[in-house]
């Protein structure tokens, strides 16, 4: 449908309550847990919150594809080049040893984010995407072999499929696929009979994008390691919803993106157990991963993490995902994930009596992501007449397109909630919906 059908305002959208009715109180009640988190004063900390979409109230629900940013992240990078820009680790004037110290300060604190004994086994990338491409061509290419298995989900973004394939099509090991039930859990009985001496890697993501599936990836890296497998975990959807502990789940690899906890874009995180990441070559030459470089004597490497970290990073990137985490932990993340789950019933609830729409992923542990089809009307359709009504949620495939065929679908709409969002947004995200199905039907 166009977008321009709905930009004449007519009569049913123009005294839509949408823009009248008083806040609506939710019928849910808070738990103790959940009244001491104040959405509303926490909603003073991001200014795009405040702005207005085709003359209404922005409600931004696309937040598995990006959350927005807290203004004391924001502040990171005003402070960052108009106070101390310097390159890092390489100087010693007083602006470079700055930078350096806020640099690595934000390593010390994803270690403590995600509980690594140490950390050196931080390392920083674009994203995860890069995180896992890190691990595909420096692990990957130096330990696969013909023969080799590796098992990847269903439920998979393509950065953890693509990679994959395009190793396999040049070393010729096999990937295969563990499937899903028909809620969107993963089959973990699939999963323990694809399980075999061959298997040599397990990449699963811990929370799927597409559906908010939460798989159990420490009973999976149990299993993984019975068989000699070692387990990377996409934990992009993860991080931004919950407690991530890599001891307690005993990963292998661990991955996740700054723009998605409330941090900045062109920055992630990869963990590594330690012993994995001494005896992997690096996969970018260039500044600061080296040690020596000589003509005659070849090049000898720095230790980890500098190995991974090949030439300038994103310097200011990196010290405002630390000021994100520290935004979340002073936030308090499960209390974060608690509330959540409550933005996540409510909506689920609401939706569920809307007749023809079918929601995908219905497994028992779930988190912020509601996943759905519109019997007679396209994703695209409702995507760009919503929007008209100030409500920003993601439409298509979500880059996980085997997922979506597998449920005989080529495109879903996807609300996803975070720390920000309130029922009272859930509730006019709802009303909204309706008046859209009601137009394209």
């Amino acid at each position: 449908m166009p977008h321009s059908v709905i930009e004449p305002t007519p009569s049913p959208l123009q005294n839509s309550p949408l823009q009248t009715s008083p806040l609506q109180t939710s019928p849910l009640q808070a738990s103790p847990e959940q009244a001491t988190f104040d959405v509303m004063r926490l909603r003073q900390d991001f200014p795009v919150l405040a702005r207005e979409v085709h003359g209404k109230p922005l409600i931004y629900l696309d937040n598995a594809a990006t959350s927005q940013t807290p203004q004391q992240v924001i502040d990171v990078f005003s402070d960052y080049y108009s106070r101390y820009n310097a390159n890092i680790h390489r100087g010693l004037h007083t602006l470079a040893d700055e930078a350096t110290a806020a640099f690595e300060g934000t390593r010390q604190r994803v270690k403590a984010f995600l509980n690594a004994e140490d950390a050196r086994q931080i390392i920083f990338t674009r994203g995860t995407t890069e995180a896992i491409n890190l691990v595909v061509h420096s692990w990957g290419r130096t330990n696969l072999a013909p023969g080799d298995e590796v098992l990847i989900s269903m439920l998979e973004h393509h950065s953890n499929i693509v990679p994959w394939q395009l190793l396999a099509a040049e070393i010729g090991f096999t990937i295969k696929v563990i499937p899903v039930e028909a809620n969107g859990a993963l089959d973990m009985a699939a999963y323990r009979e694809l399980l075999s001496e061959r298997t040599k890697l397990v990449a699963v993501n811990h929370v799927s994008n597409a559906l908010g599936t939460v798989n159990p990836v420490q009973e999976m890296a149990t299993l993984a390691h019975q068989q000699g497998a070692l387990i990377l975990i996409d934990g992009a959807q993860a991080a931004p919803h919950q407690v991530v502990d890599v001891q307690a789940i005993d990963a292998d690899f661990y991955a996740f993106s700054g723009h998605k906890v409330y941090g900045p874009t062109g920055v992630g995180v990869l963990y590594g157990k330690q012993a994995l990441l001494e005896a992997m070559p690096p996969w970018q030459g260039g500044g600061e991963m080296i040690r020596t470089v000589s003509f005659d004597a070849g090049t000898t490497f720095a230790a980890i993490p500098h190995k991974f970290e090949a030439g300038t990073p994103a310097i200011a990137e990196v010290i405002a995902l630390g000021r994100a985490l520290e935004w979340m932990e002073s936030t308090g993340i499960a209390a974060i994930g608690t509330w959540e789950g409550q933005l996540l019933d409510h909506a689920t609830q609401a939706v569920g009596q809307i007749d023809g729409l079918r929601i995908l992923g219905t497994a028992p542990q779930k988190t912020g992501v509601l996943s759905f089809v519109v019997e007679g009307a396209h994703a695209q359709d409702i995507g760009l007449l919503i929007d008209q009504l100030g409500v920003a949620i993601r439409t298509g495939h979500h880059c996980a397109q085997p997922l979506l065929h597998h449920f005989g679908v080529d495109a879903t709409c996807r609300a996803s909630f975070a720390a920000y969002n309130t029922l009272d947004e859930v509730d006019r995200f709802v009303e909204a919906l309706q008046r859209v199905i009601g137009m394209v039907r």
